[in-house]
């Protein structure tokens, strides 16, 4: 089962440039989930490796929320370039580096102004952690079962609240 929360607190983002010459992130489209991050450098990405771009912008954000770095469909799949290392905090203020990675043979070039990832922000649950002794951990169905021990095929049901709590079948 799945919980999610819809906050109905204020989800205004501010951006902010550490270089007057970067590119401030847009949304692809209405629907888009992103926004995109432009570099704000040209760089190269050698075959099989990583480099890091920078963007000149920094973000300020609600504390119950941080900004996840996904990569972009089309450089993932028509060049092969991954993003790694993608969560923004929300107390971090200074400029945000995209870490792209190279699973190809061959190099890529960046130029300044691509598109090279994009920022989705996601709410946080944030906690209380306490640590208990072994004997106090509660049992489970699953136990210590992992790495495939459900299976394949996953069912479930989804709640989502607002207000109230709602059942989604998935």
């Amino acid at each position: 089962m799945v919980i999610l929360w819809l906050q109905q607190q204020s989800s205004v983002v501010r951006w902010f440039k550490h270089d007057l010459a970067a590119k401030l992130p847009v949304k692809g489209s209405k629907g888009a989930a992103g926004w995109d991050l432009f570099a704000g450098q040209g760089s190269q990405v050698p075959a099989w490796g990583r480099v890091l771009v920078r963007t000149g912008i920094g973000v300020i954000m609600p504390d119950w929320m941080y900004g996840r770095i996904a990569p972009r469909s089309g450089l993932a799949w028509k060049h092969g370039l991954g993003v790694g290392a993608g969560v923004i905090d929300s107390d971090y203020r200074g400029e945000i580096g995209v870490v792209l990675f190279n699973h190809t043979a061959e190099q890529y070039e960046i130029q300044t102004g691509d598109r090279i990832a994009q920022l989705i922000f996601e709410q946080i649950c944030n906690t209380t952690v306490t640590e208990i002794s072994k004997e106090n951990m509660t049992s489970t169905e699953r136990q210590k079962g992992g790495f495939g021990s459900t299976g394949k095929q996953q069912c479930g049901r989804t709640q989502v609240r607002s207000g109230q709590y709602r059942e989604v079948q998935v």
